[in-house]
């Protein structure tokens, strides 16, 4: 009996403690539930999204190797229309400015790269549109326009890319003690297997700026 009395003695704390507490822990449960049902749903909504921008892209590919300028832009505005937010939408921009160049369409050019600095969602992607455009401006002589877009932080591999550039316009707009300092940032920044070093070395040089230090 002593048994059956503590068991009752806890059966009525359980029903004590569920008045108090059972509707919280109901809307608790109900709002986890509500909550892996919307993570699992959201996943297989972004999974679909990639697959179709990954079909879209092949037709990107496909239209840049055969030279069509037209179909590439109007698959790329597809994509980055229906599905802005995967890597597709911006690699299909690149390939879009990269097309519009050979066109001489430069407008198209820089609203294809400027959408993917605005919108992008990858780091790697996001420099190359900003190096690639921060060169258009430069032709273009807007300079001031162009380092702008190189004055922002970026992730340790990329700032000599970003260097390397911003002495590319200091050395059009005639700069050229500004330009050096750019260069030697760009070589000092960049890996010793970095290929591109001996085309900053190059430049470097020309502008009488000698040997920078080898980068650690």
């Amino acid at each position: 009996m002593a048994f059956d009395h503590e068991e009752q003695e806890q059966l009525a704390t359980l029903k004590s403690w569920w008045k108090q507490y059972g509707n919280l822990v109901t809307w608790i449960l109900a709002a986890a539930l509500a909550g892996y049902a919307a993570w699992t749903g959201w996943s297989a909504w972004e999974r679909n999204q990639s697959a179709q921008a990954a079909l879209l892209y092949d037709e990107v590919q496909k239209a840049s190797v055969a030279q069509d300028n037209t179909k590439v832009q109007r698959a790329t505005s597809d994509i980055q229309d229906r599905y802005g937010r995967t890597a597709y939408a911006q690699m299909s921009g690149l390939v879009a400015a990269r097309m519009a160049y050979d066109a001489k369409d430069m407008e198209t050019v820089k609203s294809r790269l400027q959408w993917v600095v605005d919108r992008g969602h990858d780091d790697e992607f996001k420099v190359i549109a900003r190096i690639r455009l921060a060169g258009v401006l430069a032709d273009e002589k807007k300079f001031d326009e162009a380092l702008k877009l190189l004055a922002v932080d970026v992730p340790a591999q990329f700032a000599s890319a970003i260097a390397d550039r911003r002495g590319d316009v200091l050395a059009a707009q005639q700069k050229i003690d500004d330009a050096r300092v750019a260069y030697r940032t760009a070589l000092e920044k960049s890996d010793a297997r970095n290929p591109a070093r001996q085309l900053i070395q190059l430049k470097l040089d020309a502008l009488g700026g000698g040997a920078a230090k080898a980068a650690s």
